[in-house]
């Protein structure tokens, strides 16, 4: 048993290292050396490291409506929080930029805590217009703040990750995705322990939960939280990689794109949401010569996943990374059959 959770770990470590390592390698490889014909530009390093934060974001909406079981529509108002949040703290209280993020993180948090009393005792549809409400009350706030969110115009916000032309892109990707990597060790642990189990009762069955002995509105506001700060901090990994925000941030369009991930992969699935916003982002930039009628293919894709598949590509199910040496192993496998069938027909 210890020596399969010590195999387990080594592989986990393997994949996430080379998840941030190996394109970091590619970015800065052709950063040094444009004339290679390996590697990866700076215009699809920005792609891959956006798809990273709406990976983060997917991942809060996934804790919301596919763990806690509750809809939610204004998770671009904690990104909106967490971006500004980020901004201020690094400008105007010179505060290096990694605390930052993590205080626009807690923040983001502290907001998703206030909104999360008189909401979560709402159910279904009552809340989702409450989160909606909440994700336009955060736009028209910025819209008239002027003096400190720039108002309709926006605001800049110059780092290392947009003004350095040699370590900039490498930097960003290296951020972004090794925090996507933190909070996806985060997230499995915290649903595998007794919280997360008794998350998912929760949303399972309220009503079986709370004859158990599980203090439901308890548990909605934990997962409530985490999702807030999760946005938060995506929304504080976007605002340095952009380099530009505007209070369109926490408008309603933005929610339900992040929305899109989690059905597209499965509500409840880590995974499936992480490979959805990846694979969304990139089709979109690969789509941009249709241009306006590359938003198109948003419905086209919930339509047939509607018909063909309504529970997402992967559901609640997980990628297992544990089988990947089994997977090596089946493939050497069929290499090997293939190899000794033909020197048998060769002799």
């Amino acid at each position: 048993m210890k020596d399969k959770f010590v195999r387990n770990s080594i592989i986990l470590t393997l994949i996430a290292a080379g998840c941030i390592i190996i394109p970091g390698a590619l970015i800065q490889l052709k950063s040094f050396f444009f004339d290679l014909p390996i590697g990866i530009d700076a215009y699809w390093a920005q792609v891959i490291t956006l798809a990273g934060v709406n990976a983060i974001m997917a991942l809060s909406v996934n804790v919301v409506c596919g763990i806690t079981g509750q809809l939610s529509l204004g998770q671009a108002g904690f990104q909106a929080i967490g971006a500004y949040a980020a901004i201020l703290l690094t400008t105007n209280a010179h505060i290096p930029l990694p605390i930052s993020i993590i205080l626009a993180g807690l923040i983001a948090a502290f907001f998703g805590f206030l909104i999360g009393f008189p909401t979560l005792k709402l159910e279904g549809d009552y809340l989702a217009i409450v989160t909606l409400a909440f994700g336009e009350i955060i736009r028209v706030v910025l819209l008239n703040q002027k003096s400190w969110s720039g108002g309709p115009n926006g605001i800049q916000f110059s780092t290392v990750f947009t003004t350095s032309l040699d370590w900039g892109a490498m930097i960003a990707y290296v951020s972004v995705i090794g925090a996507l990597v933190l909070i996806v060790i985060f997230l499995q642990n915290f649903l595998c322990s007794t919280y997360g189990r008794a998350i998912m009762a929760v949303r399972e069955d309220e009503i079986a939960a709370n004859s158990s002995g599980i203090g439901v509105f308890r548990y909605k506001m934990i997962g409530f939280v985490i999702a807030s700060f999760i946005g938060g901090i995506g929304g504080a990994l976007y605002a340095p990689l952009i380099g530009f925000v505007k209070p369109d941030l926490a408008s309603f369009n933005n929610s339900v794109n992040h929305l899109i991930y989690v059905v597209l992969g499965g509500m409840g699935s880590t995974t499936g949401a992480i490979l959805s916003a990846f694979v969304l982002t990139i089709l979109q930039e690969l789509l941009r010569f249709l241009r306006d009628y590359r938003l198109l293919i948003y419905p086209l894709i919930l339509i047939c996943m509607m018909l063909f598949r309504p529970q997402g590509l992967l559901g609640t199910a997980e990628l297992c990374f544990f089988k990947v040496p089994d997977y090596f192993k089946a493939i050497g496998r069929w290499f090997k059959k293939i190899f000794s069938k033909k020197t048998k027909e060769a002799e």
